[in-house]
């Protein structure tokens, strides 16, 4: 069964000192498929293909080009480049007026459809999202069936925006009645009891830099900035 496949990391994201676990998962896939796309694997026939057709969205190409394998990345590039060349040269000879297929629903913007679509395509994404669906599976199947697993969610330290929503919005699929309403109460709890201990954090690193609180302890306030963020932007920044 997937869900007890996947249990192990989702697990584990529930079980770190984190603000948000379901941010932890995604972040642990993203390193994964990232780290899988710049090894070895992009010589491979049917990488190539793949990431020819799809490309990289803006924030992925980011951390391949820090991963240092910059050759790797320009063989991508490179053919991902004559591919879209290729597309766009059979697309500017239609013209304005589409001819339907893959564009039809963009009459008179076959150009302009595919441009949209490279824009929202990314193998890195592809890759992580197969998986993380997954994860969020098991995250219900282990709410439901693992008092363990329900005992760390409960204690977790809340989610972000992102993923509190996420959560809220995939929780009928998985549960209904009194299940649902216990758990939509959770998480309702989770959320903002969580979110304004980080509000009170943030507030009072700001209060520091008042010279009145210069001798003042920093409490829980030194990596406000950090936690905050990823609260609010499901974004990992470092101190």
């Amino acid at each position: 069964m997937d869900e007890q496949l996947y249990s192990i990391p989702v697990n584990d994201a529930f079980t770190a000192d984190t603000e948000c676990p379901v941010c932890m998962m995604y972040k642990s896939l993203e390193n994964a498929a990232i780290e899988f796309a710049m090894g070895p694997s992009y010589m491979e026939d049917d990488v190539r293909m793949e990431t020819n057709k799809t490309g990289f969205c803006a924030d992925h190409v980011k951390l391949m080009y820090e991963q240092q394998n910059r050759l790797g990345l320009a063989l991508m590039l490179h053919t991902h480049t004559q591919q879209v060349i290729r597309e766009t040269e059979k697309l500017q000879k239609k013209g304005r007026t589409s001819s339907g297929g893959l564009f039809k629903k963009s009459a008179g913007s076959a150009v302009g459809a595919y441009m949209r679509q490279l824009g929202e395509s990314c193998y890195i994404c592809n890759r992580i999202n197969n998986t993380f669906d997954r994860y969020i599976d098991t995250v219900f199947y282990l709410y439901k069936k693992d008092d363990g697993f329900r005992n760390r969610f409960k204690n977790s330290k809340g989610f972000c925006n992102k993923h509190y929503g996420l959560l809220y919005e995939a929780a009928p699929r998985y549960l209904s009645g009194t299940e649902l309403e216990e758990f939509t109460k959770l998480i309702d709890s989770l959320f903002l009891d969580n979110l304004k201990r980080v509000c009170d954090d943030i507030e009072w690193y700001t209060d520091k830099f008042d010279y009145r609180n210069a001798d003042a302890p920093w409490k829980n306030s030194k990596d406000a900035v950090v936690r905050t963020v990823l609260k609010l932007d499901s974004a990992e920044i470092k101190l």
